[in-house]
């Protein structure tokens, strides 16, 4: 049913919107069929002949590596698509849309961030994480610092990891509410269910090949409704000249103002921060570098991934742009036929493929596999982190083979089954959908200044380094809850780019347009002689966490003169600090450090 069509409340029309038929089933469940059958082959079938070959000594240690890092003999294409899935979730397929929709095109600058990123990563992080070969990236703390800074880190992954996850699993339910009726808490713990089975029982490669397969899934859903779209709309010209005439083709600010949500100075530096944190410091990422048989086979999947990323940030930024033009006259958020804006891509979906059977199967699908290939991530990631972090440095003595894979798998099944319990939470709690979010950017200040330290700052030493990662993670915890607290009360607020209801073709209580509109207008009106810190960009939230980080731990180096307790290899250090360190050392000096044990 058009929304152009007829005079129709909108209750009436929302439910007209509803429907899922057979073959949309259908295109649903293969996609979650052929995951499982991917977890089974790498889970049964391959693990068989792959166990022969594993010598009764290091059977252990090899059998983890088999789980954790594929053998560290994966394809350079299928990592870097598994980057790409890792990265994106049904939170940026949806979000991102729902970005440009809203506020204009400003953030599509972002990708400029992603390329420069991507160069230090390349240069600065990577060649220091692959030479060590570390199944879990928190490992470099301790060798780096001790085993204080380590723990530190694996925690507040964890807590991230948590704190993300549930939410990861309800925006691509929700969507499938809209889409069919069906109970968000009847789809979650079955999707999840297929997710934890072929993850426990497959792996790293399990993961990898079902991001593959999911990634498609994602590409084809977004590119249908983008040529559907643009058709329906009279062409590529009419979605330019709607947007242009709606004030959403619009540029980052040149401003220093920190409060400026995307402007040049935040879309740069704070999102440089984010995307070095996110693509090059987590887990998940590191996880899947290092799987890779060389170096240069790793620099060539960020290559990949980078290109693969930005691609994927015009493709939705565009479904943004195509669902202005589709309703410029008539906005869905204000007359409540939609409740949330995450639903405006759905909405898309069901005005232009609705009509269209196994459609809205494709996109629904293409949803969770955002959602599936990001906790298939994350679960892999927290069972190297609970080996290498949590069990294993704490064992009294080496770890059996069959111990080992319980505890692996067990992790990947507690984590997430926690998570789909955490929908409840979610669900129930409203506005801390956002504070879920924000609650993993919390972290990513302290991570990124601990990792930035032991790569650059060979003056600063385990203490400074513990205590400037605690301080760091106190002023974000303080900032994050100032901020929840502003938007809450209003004090804080984020001025859209206009909406109108003129042109709609059915009807909804008149008292709606005028309540949004004043929003809108106190939004753009409101100005504050002194700026809280906490109104600053969400992008700067990195860079501010590990600025106190860097700073607090420096000042505590130097002022206690403190010592390393073991000589520190060059090879801790990004490239160029080494030649400052093999400048600066004597040739016959020796360098112990714990990874000489790996």
């Amino acid at each position: 049913m058009s929304i152009m069509n007829g005079k129709v409340s909108v209750n009436d029309l929302r439910k007209s919107l509803q429907h899922f038929d057979w073959p949309d089933y259908v295109v649903f469940l293969m996609m979650l069929g052929g995951s499982a059958v991917i977890g089974i082959y790498f889970g049964f079938v391959e693990k068989k002949s792959k166990t022969k070959s594993f010598s009764s000594e290091h059977h252990e240690s090899e059998a983890a590596q088999e789980y954790l890092m594929g053998g560290r003999k994966m394809s350079v294409i299928p990592v870097a698509v598994s980057l790409v899935a890792s990265w994106i979730s049904g939170i940026s397929l949806l979000g991102l849309a729902t970005e440009i929709y809203l506020y204009g095109t400003s953030y599509i600058f972002i990708i400029i961030s992603l390329f420069i990123s991507s160069a230090v990563i390349h240069y600065i992080f990577l060649p220091v994480f692959y030479n060590l070969q570390l199944t879990s990236v928190y490992e470099y703390l301790e060798i780096r610092f001790d085993k204080r800074v380590r723990l530190l880190g694996s925690i507040l992954y964890a807590i991230a990891t948590l704190a993300y996850l549930p939410v990861v699993i309800y925006v691509p339910a929700l969507a499938f509410n809209q889409a069919t009726g069906v109970n968000i808490h009847i789809v979650t713990p079955f999707v999840c269910a297929v997710c934890i089975f072929y993850t426990s029982v497959g792996g790293l490669k399990a993961v990898v090949w079902t991001d593959c397969l999911q990634t498609v899934a994602m590409l084809l859903s977004m590119v249908v409704i983008i040529i559907k779209g643009t058709s329906d709309i009279s062409g590529f010209q009419a979605v330019w000249t709607r947007n242009h005439e709606g004030d959403r083709l619009n540029y980052p600010e040149l401003t220093l103002d920190l409060t400026e949500r995307h402007s040049v100075l935040s879309l740069l530096i704070g999102g440089v921060t984010f995307h070095i944190y996110t693509c090059g410091m987590g887990q998940e990422m590191i996880q899947r570098y290092v799987s890779l048989p060389t170096q240069k086979d790793a620099n060539k999947a960020l290559l990949v991934f980078t290109i693969l990323m930005g691609l994927f940030v015009i493709i939705c930024c565009y479904n943004g742009l195509l669902a202005y033009a589709y309703y410029a006259g008539c906005d869905p958020l204000t007359t409540k036929l939609i409740n949330a804006a995450d639903q405006l891509l759905p909405l898309l979906l069901m005005n232009v493929l609705g009509s269209y059977r196994g459609m809205p199967g494709l996109f629904i699908a293409g949803i969770f596999s955002a959602a599936l290939s990001t906790l298939s991530t994350c679960l892999n990631s927290m069972a190297a982190i609970v080996l290498e972090d949590f069990v294993k440095p704490f064992a009294r003595t080496p770890l059996s083979e069959k111990l080992t894979n319980y505890l692996m798998r067990g992790t990947v099944l507690v984590i997430g089954v926690i998570s789909v319990c955490l929908v409840f939470v979610v669900e129930r709690m409203g506005t801390v959908l956002q504070l879920s979010i924000t609650l993993s950017g919390m972290t990513g200040g302290p991570i990124f200044g601990m990792f930035t330290i032991g790569f650059m700052c060979p003056w600063v030493k385990q203490r400074g380094a513990f205590v400037g990662g605690i301080v760091s993670l106190a002023a974000m915890v303080w900032m994050l809850i100032s901020a929840q607290h502003a938007m809450a009360s209003g004090e804080l607020t984020f001025a859209v780019r206009p909406l109108t209801t003129d042109n709609c073709s059915y009807t909804f209580p008149s008292h709606l347009s005028t309540t949004k509109q004043e929003s809108y207008a106190a939004s753009n009106a409101e100005e504050e002689s002194a700026i809280p810190i906490h109104h600053m960009s969400y992008l700067f939230y990195p860079i501010f966490g590990a600025a106190i980080s860097i700073i607090v731990s420096s000042l505590i180096s130097l002022a206690f003169k403190e010592q390393s307790k073991n000589k520190l290899s060059p090879t801790l250090f990004s490239p160029f600090v080494r030649k400052y360190l093999y400048s600066t050392v004597s040739p016959t000096d020796e360098f112990e450090t714990k990874d000489t044990q790996l």
